[in-house]
């Protein structure tokens, strides 16, 4: 399997990483894991990606209602093995890729530029902008 044109992922990819984003929600949702930073922590799982010969998966998550992103990751990546082992026994994969962890920054930069767009010099910019354009 290789990347379409542009670099963008295959159907396939796209088709793998959701149903791994399903099944990981699923196996952490049950709360059998042991590790103290694990057994409480809420995890949600945004995005998987997965490398073109899809033995590999990118795994991208948060704390819900946010928290420490790091330790999350740590725990995960230590929990690594028992969590393919569990994907491999829950979703119906011919390999069942090796998982790499990593904290999803998307809502920490969408809340950062929307600080930026409420601060007042921008606001300012921004109006300015739109009474020149008006003329």
């Amino acid at each position: 399997m290789t990347r379409s044109r542009g670099g963008a992922p295959t159907q396939r990819q796209l088709k793998v990483g959701e149903e791994i984003r399903h099944a990981l929600a699923e196996i952490l949702g049950r709360g059998e894991l042991r590790d103290p930073d694990l057994a409480e922590a809420q995890v949600t799982v945004t995005e998987v990606r997965v490398s073109p010969d899809l033995k590999a998966a990118t795994v991208f998550v948060t704390r819900f209602g946010g928290g420490d992103a790091a330790g999350l990751v740590k725990a995960l990546k230590r929990a690594a093995p028992f969590l393919r082992r569990e994907l491999a026994h829950q979703a119906v994969l011919r390999v069942t890729p090796s998982l790499r962890f990593e904290a999803d920054r998307t809502f920490e930069q969408a809340t950062r530029i929307d600080s930026l767009l409420k601060d007042p010099a921008v606001t300012r910019d921004l109006e300015d902008e739109d009474d020149g354009e008006a003329a």
